[in-house]
């Protein structure tokens, strides 16, 4: 798929963008894959684990289209990872925010449709599924944009699609890395948001591998939602720390109980595959296309109306033992 491709990843010095460029190095021979990122000492230290020869490093922000212009050149595939993602950061610089999540979108769609890219994924989250934060809502703008660039690209090639998951286990600003300072620092409990919370919950592997999977099956305006699990904040709490008592401190501003990936007002538009939801586009685009069959040819059928994919309500939950095995698995 991506063999002899010349691939570019925005925000490709985060955690997401180090691990999909190391497995598509890992699994493809790409002739370029270009890191497309705005910090130069993030951009030197990748460097130094990437030696191969097909990888560029271009220093340039989403902000910036005419930049962001001239990366793409001669770009067939992208990645859209880079954001601003911080929810209590989002409150209080709520005009960096949007310049970053949907200016910044705005800016590589243009940009995409100006090089003749062929495909483009865009990362998006839970939160922005009835957001009820800044960060959800500049997501959710992104996400329509990204839908609705579809009906810009005339006879060109180009396809826009999205990819919607959970919590990354163990990434930056987390809850486990929270919970594992409190436990090195030797706190006497552990301070929880609420007690009924939940989260999905997924590893960077399979986040990786479900992007790499749209990829191949996208044809343009969906948005992808893996099946994955939850897990309860309690649950967590007692995996890692057994022997420390919780305290609640109550939930912050712009925070939920539960998250959603498939908003029960979209269950008109969401459709049921195997190992993954794909919630079709609101918009009408040009041209028929058929959603129930996607380009690997498996196929998927309506959900029940009303059907809502929520973290609380899942019915698959990883238990203590589960939590603990993952975490290990994962080196958190």
């Amino acid at each position: 798929m991506l063999n002899g491709k010349n691939v570019l990843i925005t925000g490709g010095t985060g955690s997401f963008g180090r691990k999909f460029a190391r497995e598509v190095l890992g699994r493809y021979s790409p002739k370029r894959l270009v890191i497309y990122s705005r910090d130069e000492l993030k951009q030197f230290e990748m460097a130094q684990d990437f030696p191969e020869e097909c990888m560029r490093f271009f220093i340039g922000d989403v902000r910036d289209g005419p930049r962001l212009n001239l990366a793409m050149n001669g770009i067939e595939v992208v990645i859209h990872a880079a954001a601003l993602k911080q929810v209590p950061a989002a409150e209080y610089n709520p005009m960096e925010c949007i310049k970053t999540n949907v200016h910044g979108a705005e800016n590589v769609i243009h940009a995409a449709l100006a090089n003749g890219v062929d495909r483009v994924v865009a990362l998006s989250t839970d939160k922005a599924a009835n957001p009820i934060n800044l960060y959800g809502a500049t997501k959710l703008a992104s996400d329509k944009l990204f839908a609705a660039a579809n009906n810009l690209v005339g006879e060109a090639p180009t396809r826009f699609s999205v990819v919607r998951y959970g919590n990354v286990v163990g990434s930056r600003g987390s809850v486990i890395p929270f919970f594992r300072k409190c436990i090195a620092e030797g706190w006497e409990y552990l301070p929880v948001t609420d007690e009924r919370m939940t989260r999905f919950w997924i590893t960077l592997d399979r986040g990786v591998d479900f992007v790499l999977a749209s990829l191949k099956r996208m044809q343009g305006a969906e948005i992808f939602v893996p099946r994955i699990p939850s897990v309860r904040i309690m649950d967590l709490a007692e995996a890692m720390a057994p022997d420390l008592p919780t305290r609640v401190i109550g939930i912050r501003p712009g925070e939920k109980l539960h998250e959603v990936m498939c908003p029960l007002d979209d269950s008109h538009l969401t459709l049921e595959f195997d190992d993954h939801f794909l919630i079709m586009p609101t918009i009408q685009l040009s041209g028929t296309v058929d959603f129930t069959r996607n380009r690997l040819g498996e196929e998927g059928q309506g959900v029940e109306q009303g059907f809502e994919y929520n973290s609380g309500t899942n019915d698959d939950f990883l238990s203590v033992e589960d939590i603990r095995q993952l975490n290990r698995v994962v080196g958190v």
